[in-house]
């Protein structure tokens, strides 16, 4: 297991912990990074760039059965990573709720079948979720199209870092905002499209609402009132029944049988005395009864059947559900919303002097951004020429002989102001002299495209917010003083950034700061992948078959020592 350690005055590692089971021809393996440059070797075949392909899936890229151990159910992948450094991604993680103390794992199951399920800090997410962090943790460079450096959004962010135009493109991205959100609130206050067409409609709906839409509690009532008018006769029916039951002149009404009762008990409480007080309950029932009796008559004289009446509470719900429906709110919710409309009549009423105010102030907005985009254009123009001139030179070094990098700035369409500002940029390269220069995300060269994003990160050290960077084959067609300018190249760009480099030459191998060697073993059935950090010593000797192939003799070592000592003490 390769394990965390100092380089340098860098800054903490991020990529902390990669761990992969039963992934391709991966058993299991738990691999511990640290800061500077880690690079992968290997023979042909042994599975290095499998620690790229579980990045990338852990970036949110398309998965398959394929990518399962045979004989297993899943492939399980995780990440650990430390956002010390990483302010973008800590705020990512806080906007989608998914922090948990400053850490940072992703993890992804892909199982036999090719589904796949993934997680951020324990919490399921979806891919998008997952590549939306990946893009602030990791790049990728090499034969995959997965890395931020394609994307137009990101070159544009990078020429003004290297410009050092960060602070004139967030005044120009602020007031362009601020120039939006006035001007939408002066569409509010304008009522759209049609100002005197919102003023007579809510004049109209605000009358309809004063007059028909009552307060909560007054509803209910006019509601009760209307559930007793509409069964007036069955009350008046039901409850002069009732009175009968209780204090009526028939044999069975309750105060007569309470009657009888009475006399019995005083018959037989002159035996027993202990029946006193049951006479004593049934007074009180004889009481009770009473007064059930008198209210009910009291009812029935005082309820109303009154049609008339009637038909106006009739109408008046009806109103009030005619309105709930064309408000689409409930009947207690129009006295709100009456008082929404007149708040809303009332500004739009006095919004003369405050329209003034914001046109002025828009205006004003709209001057501070024209200032700051032709600033930016200015330095933007400036940045995309010394950037070009940079990054051609280092393609130079990096074997690509009367290549050319450009950028290309494009004016942006629209006289509104824009937070990105008046222009886009594209980056453009030939590879091979005589070429045009076409789109970076065009260029068909996995290596191609792997050293020129080496050339623009290290013409960009420092300016990149991504700070774990992943090259897959970036020697891929050079050798010799080629190969050993790639790997200084990427050591300088170890410096500043955390690097993981997969290789097969000796040159590149022997400029890592840390290296981790992949091999195959096989017990006749089946056959694993293994992964090893090398002391120094183990690094020699990975060298030396690098260098030497099969056979490696005392020269081979010696060599291969030479060529270690030499790249470390660079």
């Amino acid at each position: 297991m390769a394990r965390a350690r100092k380089v340098g005055t860098r800054r903490d590692f991020m990529l902390a912990l990669l761990y992969v089971k039963n992934f391709a021809v991966v058993e299991e393996a738990e691999i511990a990074l640290g800061p500077g440059l880690t690079v992968v070797t290997g023979e042909t075949g042994a599975g290095k760039s499998l620690l790229v392909d579980a990045l990338l899936l852990l970036s949110g890229a398309r998965a398959d059965a394929g990518m399962v151990r045979a004989g297993c159910e899943r492939a399980e992948l995780a990440a650990e990573f430390d956002l010390a450094a990483l302010p973008a991604a800590r705020a990512w993680l806080e906007r989608e709720e998914l922090d948990d103390d400053g850490a940072c794992r992703l993890r992804r199951v892909i199982r036999s079948e090719g589904s796949s399920r993934a997680w951020i800090n324990g919490r399921p997410v979806s891919l998008a979720q997952l590549a939306g962090l990946a893009e602030l943790l990791v790049e990728i460079h090499g034969q995959h199209e997965h890395q931020a450096l394609l994307a137009r959004a990101h070159q544009l962010e990078l020429l003004d870092a290297f410009g050092a135009l960060g602070a004139t493109a967030a005044e120009a991205r602020a007031q362009a905002l601020r120039w939006r959100e006035l001007g939408a609130r002066m569409h509010k206050l304008n009522g759209g499209e049609d100002r005197d067409a919102r003023l007579a409609l809510l004049r109209h709906e605000l009358a309809e609402l004063d007059r028909w839409a009552l307060p909560p509690a007054e509803l209910a009532e006019l509601e009760a009132a209307h559930r007793r008018l509409a069964n007036a006769g069955r009350l008046v029916e039901g409850s002069a029944g009732v009175s009968e039951m209780v204090d009526g002149d028939g044999e069975f009404a309750m105060r007569r049988l309470l009657g009888r009762a009475r006399g019995e008990l005083e018959r037989l409480a002159e035996l027993d005395e202990r029946l006193l007080p049951v006479i004593e309950a049934l007074d009180a029932a004889g009481v009770q009864l009473g007064e059930a009796g008198a209210a009910l008559a009291r009812y029935a004289q005082d309820l109303e059947l009154d049609p008339d009446r009637y038909a106006e509470v009739e109408a008046h719900l009806t109103r009030l559900h005619d309105l709930a429906r064309r408000h689409r709110v409930g009947m207690p919710e129009l006295h709100a919303r009456a008082a929404a409309l007149r708040a809303e009549l009332e500004t739009l009423e006095g919004s003369g002097a405050a329209l003034e105010q914001l046109q002025a102030e828009r205006a004003r907005c709209e001057q501070a951004y024209a200032a700051a985009a032709a600033a930016l254009s200015k330095g933007r123009s400036s940045a995309a020429e010394r950037l070009g001139k940079a990054v051609s030179a280092l393609m130079s070094e990096l074997g690509m002989a009367g290549g050319r990098f450009e950028v290309a700035l494009e004016s942006a369409e629209g006289a509104a102001p824009d937070p990105q500002g008046r222009e886009r940029c594209e980056f453009l390269v030939s590879a091979n002299p005589g070429q045009p220069p076409r789109a970076l995300r065009k260029v068909a060269s996995g290596g191609e495209l792997a050293r020129i994003s080496l050339a623009i990160e290290v013409a960009t050290l420092g300016l990149d917010v991504v700070a774990t960077m992943v090259f897959d084959e970036v020697d891929a067609g050079i050798g010799g003083a080629v190969a050993e300018v790639v790997g200084q190249k990427l050591r300088a760009l170890g410096g500043e950034r955390q690097a993981l480099c997969v290789t097969h030459l000796p040159q590149v191998a022997a400029q890592g700061h840390a290296h981790l060697r992949v091999s195959k073993d096989s017990d006749g059935e089946s056959t694993r992948t293994l992964i090893a950090a090398l002391d120094a010593g183990g690094r020699r000797d990975e060298l030396a078959r690098m260098l030497g192939g099969v056979e490696i003799t005392r020269e081979t070592r010696a060599h291969a020592k030479q060529m270690l000592d030499r790249a470390q003490a660079g």
